[in-house]
Protein backbone atom coordinates (compact mmCIF):
# COMPACT_ATOMS: atom_id res chain seq x y z
CA UNK A 1 0.00 0.00 0.00
CA UNK A 2 1.58 3.08 -0.85
CA UNK A 3 2.20 5.97 0.81
CA UNK A 4 1.18 10.10 -0.04
CA UNK A 5 4.55 11.89 1.00
CA UNK A 6 3.73 15.30 0.09
CA UNK A 7 2.05 16.50 3.31
CA UNK A 8 5.13 15.45 4.90
CA UNK A 9 7.10 17.09 2.25
CA UNK A 10 5.30 20.59 2.89
CA UNK A 11 5.67 20.25 6.62
CA UNK A 12 9.41 18.80 6.69
CA UNK A 13 10.15 22.31 4.83
CA UNK A 14 8.24 23.92 7.13
CA UNK A 15 9.74 22.66 9.96
CA UNK A 16 13.38 23.76 8.19
CA UNK A 17 12.32 27.02 7.69
CA UNK A 18 10.66 27.73 10.93
CA UNK A 19 14.03 26.33 12.95
CA UNK A 20 16.80 27.90 10.53
CA UNK A 21 19.02 29.89 12.14
CA UNK A 22 18.91 32.74 9.89
CA UNK A 23 15.09 32.89 7.89
CA UNK A 24 15.41 34.46 4.60
CA UNK A 25 12.68 37.15 5.46
CA UNK A 26 14.41 38.03 8.72
CA UNK A 27 18.13 38.29 6.72
CA UNK A 28 16.63 40.62 4.06
CA UNK A 29 14.86 42.71 6.62
CA UNK A 30 18.69 43.01 8.72
CA UNK A 31 19.53 43.92 5.46
CA UNK A 32 17.31 46.49 4.55
CA UNK A 33 17.87 48.07 8.29
CA UNK A 34 22.01 47.73 7.30
CA UNK A 35 20.90 50.08 4.05
CA UNK A 36 18.97 52.22 6.06
CA UNK A 37 21.38 53.35 8.51
CA UNK A 38 24.24 53.43 5.63
CA UNK A 39 21.66 55.88 4.07
CA UNK A 40 21.27 57.94 7.09
CA UNK A 41 24.81 58.48 7.67
CA UNK A 42 25.35 58.96 3.76
CA UNK A 43 22.74 61.49 3.85
CA UNK A 44 24.17 63.16 7.10
CA UNK A 45 27.93 63.38 5.87
CA UNK A 46 26.10 65.38 2.73
CA UNK A 47 24.49 67.79 4.69
CA UNK A 48 27.35 68.45 6.68
CA UNK A 49 29.82 68.94 3.89
CA UNK A 50 27.67 71.10 2.13
CA UNK A 51 26.89 72.92 5.25
CA UNK A 52 30.24 74.33 6.24
CA UNK A 53 32.53 73.64 3.60
CA UNK A 54 30.48 74.26 -0.03
CA UNK A 55 30.70 78.39 -0.96
CA UNK A 56 26.84 78.10 -1.26
CA UNK A 57 24.74 81.52 0.13
CA UNK A 58 22.67 81.56 2.82
CA UNK A 59 24.38 78.18 3.43
CA UNK A 60 23.11 78.12 6.90
CA UNK A 61 20.10 76.91 6.42
CA UNK A 62 21.07 73.64 4.73
CA UNK A 63 21.11 71.51 7.91
CA UNK A 64 18.16 73.19 9.05
CA UNK A 65 15.83 72.25 5.74
CA UNK A 66 17.88 69.23 4.55
CA UNK A 67 17.29 67.71 8.32
CA UNK A 68 13.62 68.47 8.22
CA UNK A 69 13.67 66.54 4.58
CA UNK A 70 15.35 63.65 6.18
CA UNK A 71 12.88 63.63 9.09
CA UNK A 72 9.50 63.84 6.16
CA UNK A 73 11.44 61.21 4.04
CA UNK A 74 11.80 58.10 6.97
CA UNK A 75 8.14 58.94 8.35
CA UNK A 76 6.77 58.40 5.03
CA UNK A 77 8.91 55.14 4.67
CA UNK A 78 7.18 54.32 7.97
CA UNK A 79 8.82 55.07 10.66
CA UNK A 80 6.88 55.93 13.49
CA UNK A 81 6.63 58.85 16.04
CA UNK A 82 7.79 57.06 19.29
CA UNK A 83 10.74 55.81 17.52
CA UNK A 84 11.82 59.37 16.21
CA UNK A 85 11.07 60.53 19.99
CA UNK A 86 7.92 62.66 18.94
CA UNK A 87 5.21 60.29 20.94
CA UNK A 88 3.11 62.73 22.80
CA UNK A 89 2.62 59.97 25.43
CA UNK A 90 6.16 60.50 26.57
CA UNK A 91 7.12 64.52 26.30
CA UNK A 92 6.26 65.24 29.71
CA UNK A 93 8.45 63.22 31.19
CA UNK A 94 11.14 64.05 28.34
CA UNK A 95 10.45 68.00 29.33
CA UNK A 96 11.12 66.76 33.03
CA UNK A 97 14.60 65.30 31.94
CA UNK A 98 15.24 68.71 30.11
CA UNK A 99 14.29 70.81 32.28
CA UNK A 100 16.55 69.56 35.37
CA UNK A 101 19.37 68.75 32.54
CA UNK A 102 19.55 72.56 31.91
CA UNK A 103 19.32 73.74 35.47
CA UNK A 104 22.78 70.80 36.03
CA UNK A 105 24.29 72.26 33.50
CA UNK A 106 23.78 75.63 34.27
CA UNK A 107 25.39 75.33 37.72
CA UNK A 108 28.47 73.59 36.41
CA UNK A 109 29.43 76.15 33.70
CA UNK A 110 28.43 79.09 36.32
CA UNK A 111 31.32 77.35 38.46
CA UNK A 112 33.34 77.00 35.98
CA UNK A 113 33.23 80.51 34.89
CA UNK A 114 34.07 81.62 38.48
CA UNK A 115 36.75 79.47 38.84
CA UNK A 116 40.04 81.22 37.59
CA UNK A 117 41.67 77.88 36.19
CA UNK A 118 38.87 77.10 33.52
CA UNK A 119 37.25 80.28 33.20
CA UNK A 120 39.77 80.82 30.07
CA UNK A 121 38.47 78.01 28.51
CA UNK A 122 35.19 80.24 28.09
CA UNK A 123 37.09 83.12 26.40
CA UNK A 124 35.27 82.49 22.55
CA UNK A 125 35.67 84.83 20.71
CA UNK A 126 32.83 84.16 18.69
CA UNK A 127 30.99 85.63 22.13
CA UNK A 128 32.97 88.50 22.82
CA UNK A 129 29.67 90.37 22.60
CA UNK A 130 26.79 89.96 25.19
CA UNK A 131 23.87 91.13 22.44
CA UNK A 132 25.31 88.43 20.08
CA UNK A 133 26.19 85.51 23.02
CA UNK A 134 21.70 86.11 23.67
CA UNK A 135 20.82 86.52 20.10
CA UNK A 136 22.76 83.32 19.43
CA UNK A 137 21.64 81.36 22.68
CA UNK A 138 17.61 82.15 22.22
CA UNK A 139 17.50 82.09 18.76
CA UNK A 140 20.74 81.23 16.67
CA UNK A 141 21.68 77.98 18.55
CA UNK A 142 18.37 76.22 18.90
CA UNK A 143 17.55 76.85 15.27
CA UNK A 144 20.56 76.13 13.85
CA UNK A 145 22.58 73.71 15.56
CA UNK A 146 20.49 71.98 18.57
CA UNK A 147 17.26 70.52 17.05
CA UNK A 148 18.61 70.04 13.57
CA UNK A 149 21.12 67.81 15.26
CA UNK A 150 18.81 66.08 17.49
CA UNK A 151 16.44 65.38 14.57
CA UNK A 152 18.81 64.17 12.51
CA UNK A 153 21.19 61.92 15.42
CA UNK A 154 18.75 61.37 18.06
CA UNK A 155 15.63 61.16 16.33
CA UNK A 156 16.29 59.39 12.67
CA UNK A 157 19.50 58.30 12.95
CA UNK A 158 18.80 56.69 16.63
CA UNK A 159 15.31 55.30 15.53
CA UNK A 160 17.16 53.56 12.28
CA UNK A 161 20.18 52.05 14.69
CA UNK A 162 17.32 50.94 17.48
CA UNK A 163 15.61 48.90 14.44
CA UNK A 164 18.95 46.94 12.92
CA UNK A 165 21.48 47.45 15.55
CA UNK A 166 19.89 47.51 19.30
CA UNK A 167 21.29 49.29 22.11
CA UNK A 168 24.70 48.46 21.37
CA UNK A 169 24.64 49.99 18.22
CA UNK A 170 22.44 53.00 19.18
CA UNK A 171 25.45 54.27 21.81
CA UNK A 172 28.45 52.97 19.46
CA UNK A 173 27.84 54.42 16.01
CA UNK A 174 25.14 57.09 17.35
CA UNK A 175 27.57 58.97 19.38
CA UNK A 176 30.86 58.42 17.03
CA UNK A 177 29.04 60.00 14.36
CA UNK A 178 27.94 62.62 16.22
CA UNK A 179 31.63 63.25 17.29
CA UNK A 180 32.70 63.22 13.65
CA UNK A 181 29.97 65.56 12.41
CA UNK A 182 31.98 68.36 14.37
CA UNK A 183 34.99 67.80 12.54
CA UNK A 184 34.27 70.53 10.08
CA UNK A 185 33.02 72.91 12.77
CA UNK A 186 36.28 72.58 14.58
CA UNK A 187 38.42 74.04 11.89
CA UNK A 188 40.46 76.71 13.65
CA UNK A 189 38.92 75.78 16.92
CA UNK A 190 42.32 76.63 19.08
CA UNK A 191 43.21 79.92 17.33
CA UNK A 192 39.20 81.09 18.89
CA UNK A 193 39.51 79.94 22.22
CA UNK A 194 42.26 81.45 24.67
CA UNK A 195 42.03 78.47 26.87
CA UNK A 196 42.86 76.09 23.95
CA UNK A 197 45.60 78.22 22.20
CA UNK A 198 47.73 78.50 25.64
CA UNK A 199 47.06 74.53 26.08
CA UNK A 200 47.56 73.39 22.59
CA UNK A 201 48.93 76.21 20.73
CA UNK A 202 48.09 77.60 17.36
CA UNK A 203 50.16 75.55 14.73
CA UNK A 204 48.93 72.70 12.97
CA UNK A 205 49.75 70.16 15.61
CA UNK A 206 47.91 72.55 18.28
CA UNK A 207 44.80 72.49 15.42
CA UNK A 208 44.64 69.12 14.88
CA UNK A 209 44.89 68.11 18.70
CA UNK A 210 42.04 70.15 19.01
CA UNK A 211 39.88 68.50 16.50
CA UNK A 212 40.62 65.19 18.10
CA UNK A 213 39.26 66.83 21.23
CA UNK A 214 36.34 67.76 19.93
CA UNK A 215 35.64 64.25 18.29
CA UNK A 216 36.27 62.88 21.75
CA UNK A 217 34.24 65.63 23.57
CA UNK A 218 31.36 65.61 21.41
CA UNK A 219 30.95 61.62 21.15
CA UNK A 220 30.99 61.12 24.66
CA UNK A 221 28.22 64.18 24.98
CA UNK A 222 26.09 62.32 21.94
CA UNK A 223 26.64 58.84 24.56
CA UNK A 224 25.16 61.02 26.95
CA UNK A 225 22.30 62.22 25.21
CA UNK A 226 21.09 59.09 23.55
CA UNK A 227 21.32 58.01 27.47
CA UNK A 228 18.71 60.82 28.25
CA UNK A 229 16.63 60.25 24.84
CA UNK A 230 16.24 56.22 26.15
CA UNK A 231 15.75 57.10 29.48
CA UNK A 232 13.06 59.60 28.56
CA UNK A 233 11.72 57.62 25.38
CA UNK A 234 11.10 61.72 24.18
CA UNK A 235 13.59 63.95 21.97
CA UNK A 236 13.08 67.05 24.57
CA UNK A 237 15.19 65.69 27.14
CA UNK A 238 18.70 65.56 24.67
CA UNK A 239 16.97 69.42 23.09
CA UNK A 240 16.87 70.51 26.41
CA UNK A 241 20.47 69.09 27.46
CA UNK A 242 22.37 69.97 24.53
CA UNK A 243 20.60 73.13 24.47
CA UNK A 244 21.88 73.77 27.81
CA UNK A 245 25.51 73.31 26.97
CA UNK A 246 25.32 75.07 23.69
CA UNK A 247 23.36 78.51 24.74
CA UNK A 248 24.30 78.66 28.86
CA UNK A 249 27.85 78.17 27.25
CA UNK A 250 27.76 81.12 24.91
CA UNK A 251 26.33 83.15 27.51
CA UNK A 252 29.03 82.30 30.12
CA UNK A 253 31.52 83.65 27.28
CA UNK A 254 30.26 86.08 26.93
CA UNK A 255 30.04 87.16 30.67
CA UNK A 256 33.57 86.20 31.04
CA UNK A 257 34.57 88.37 28.76
CA UNK A 258 32.45 91.78 30.24
CA UNK A 259 34.53 90.44 33.79
CA UNK A 260 38.07 90.07 31.73
CA UNK A 261 37.38 93.69 30.31
CA UNK A 262 36.31 95.22 33.41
Amino acid sequence: MGHDTRGMDVGSGMVALMSSPHPLPSRRLRLRGVAGVVGVLGALAAINLTANLADLAHREWVIPIAVLALVAVVKARGMHWSELGLSLRHMPRGLAYGVAATAAVAAVVTAGCLIPATSPFFLSERYSDLRMAVFSALVLIPLMTVLPEEFAFRGVLQGALERTFGTKGVFVVGSIAFGLWHVTTSLGLTSGNAGLSGLLGTGLGGQLAGIALAVVATSVAGAGFIWFRRRSRSLLAPIGLHWAFNAVGALAAALTWRAVAG
